[in-house]
């Protein structure tokens, strides 16, 4: 390969995210320079966030340039190394963004550059020991604070984030209740991940069944959805209970704003905590969460689900699977087989 394919944002999604937002283009293989090292891009993560780097507004990273290649993590090979702590062949993480090829170094980009740990496979290091990993375990534990015996509430419990997020109230000592879409999600929280009740939001009443399956309230709400699932979980809190507010998918794709909640009084009357938060705050930490998450995968206590796709020519199409309901787990599409 002397041609670096690359996806550009073409323009900004009004609405759904479409191939149309996107351009193909290739351009000539990037060069290292001094400290630097050009990785071959194998797999792409896809990410709900990813929708929101596309949108022209203030956020925690810049918005991703029209006519640039499109944010991505990454894990890659290293092609050629101008740095004393990488070699050729070397197995990395990045933020590769979608192309074939890119120049990184340790501390450049949101990701910097780390090679990969023994034993630890690409699928792994973007899914449970990676960015979804890190988010689960650091805004539940530092921000939900489970304690043994209370009652956890999950959204977009099937998701890479959610499915993590509940598994560790489980393995804390807690009742979880997860929140997904289908029967085949809804089955996989139940029999694989240890759920102790799962709401189908497709086919019931969100409102009724948090009532029917927390019957003694909730005391931490992991929320990766936002919108209608988010105002019906306030209606079902404890006392001195915390939302922990991860994302808003069901809002990502609006053409106009989402009005918000309307009994956030309810965090009044029940002293409750509501916070945001973003994992790249807690990056200097990673290396405590992903001791305990190998760990507890090692044990068997943690299920992950990977949905693994295939090709360069499927980048667009695959980040729209996170938003019409189609990826079971962690959505992540390899590129190429490394050498």
């Amino acid at each position: 390969m002397n041609i670096n394919r690359q996806w550009l944002l073409a323009k900004r999604p009004d609405g759904l995210v479409t191939q149309d937002n996107f351009e193909y283009s290739e351009t000539a293989i990037p060069e290292a320079g001094d400290g630097e090292v050009l990785v071959r891009n194998l797999y792409l993560s896809f990410d709900p966030t990813q929708r929101g780097w596309m949108v022209d507004r203030e956020s925690y990273l810049p918005p991703v340039e029209i006519g640039a290649p499109m944010r991505a993590g990454s894990v890659g090979q290293v092609e050629v190394s101008n740095h004393p702590d990488f070699k050729l062949g070397d197995i990395v993480q990045t933020t590769g963004n979608w192309q074939d090829f890119v120049v990184a170094a340790p501390g450049q980009g949101p990701m910097g550059l780390s090679k990969l740990p023994e034993g630890v496979t690409p699928e792994m290091m973007l899914s449970v020991l990676g960015i979804t990993g890190l988010t689960a375990y650091f805004g539940l534990l530092d921000l939900g604070m489970p304690k043994a015996g209370e009652t956890v509430l999950v959204s977009g419990a099937a998701g890479a984030t959610g499915s993590v997020a509940g598994q560790i109230a489980r393995i804390k000592g807690c009742r979880v209740v997860g929140i997904a879409g289908g029967q085949q999600k809804c089955d996989w929280l139940l029999n694989e991940a240890g759920f102790d009740a799962v709401i189908d939001y497709k086919s019931q009443d969100v409102d009724a069944q948090i009532k029917a399956t927390c019957p003694d309230r909730f005391d931490v709400f992991f929320d990766n959805v936002g919108g209608d699932i988010l105002e019906a979980a306030l209606n079902h809190m404890n006392l001195k209970a915390r939302i922990v507010l991860c994302g808003g998918i069901s809002g990502y794709n609006a053409t106009a704003p989402i009005p918000g909640p309307v009994n956030l009084m309810n965090l009044v009357t029940q002293r409750a905590r509501m916070e945001g938060f973003i994992v790249l705050d807690y990056m200097p930490r990673a290396a405590e969460a992903v001791n305990d998450l190998l760990g507890w995968i090692a044990s068997g206590e943690l299920k992950y689900q990977i949905d693994l796709q295939s090709g360069f020519e499927n980048i667009p199409d695959t980040l729209q699977r996170l938003f019409t309901g189609q990826n079971l787990g962690k959505q992540l599409l390899k590129i190429a087989d490394p050498r």
